[in-house]
Parts: C-alpha cells; structure tokens; sequence
C-alpha cells in the first residue's frame, strides 16, 4: 500500500498544508454548513480514489496488528459507529503521511494515537 500511496502523490510539494492532502485523499467530508444549516455536499467526489482505498485498507491493517490502534478504534467505535472509526484513523494515518513524506521523518505510533 506505501507504493500506492507513493506512487498517486506524487510530488508531496504540491500539497500547500496537511488539510488540502487529507481532503485529496477523501478522509475528510466536504459538507458545507452555515448556521447549523447544511447548504450540501460540493464536490464529494474530488480526490483520488486509489489513496481513499489505501488508507482505508491501511486502517483495517492497523486496527489488528497494533494495540495501539485498537484502543483508539474501540474507544471510538463506542461512542458512534464501526465505519466512522475506520474513516477517523484513515485520516489520522493520511497526516501522519504527509508530514512522513513532506519531513523525510520516521513514523511513530505513540505520537499519533496517544
């Protein structure tokens, strides 16, 4: 999947902050909301679709191999549902992403799922 992810980037350079990658990268919805009335949903499907799959696969990874992870996702999943958890660390880990590529730094799960 870091091929994938690699290889649809492209030049992390082209992304101004972390918010324009995750919303490149569906993790984040596009509502538009002005005084706690939705006005729609404006291009929903902007974005690549192959780096949505990839974290998302990334995520269900995650969540059986690290403990870490699993707590995050529990504590989560309780409080609303199973497929918004898996979407809120396929957001966490598309950050994560961009700040490991665009810093050349090594990642670490302690800094992101405290």
């Amino acid at each position: 999947m870091a091929l994938t992810i690699m290889l649809e980037v492209g030049d992390i350079g082209r992304f101004a902050e972390v918010g324009n990658y995750s919303s490149y990268c569906r993790c984040v919805r596009s509502t538009r909301i002005s005084s706690g009335k939705t006005k729609g949903e404006g291009n929903r499907k902007n974005g690549n679709k192959y780096l949505f799959w990839a974290y998302v696969e990334a995520a269900n990874f995650a969540i059986r191999h690290y403990s870490v992870v699993q707590r995050y996702y529990q504590r989560k999943a309780a409080k609303t549902n199973g497929v918004v958890a898996i979407k809120a660390i396929s957001h966490k880990l598309a950050r994560a992403s961009y700040y490991i590529m665009r810093d050349q730094v090594v990642y670490d799960a302690k800094k992101l799922f405290q």
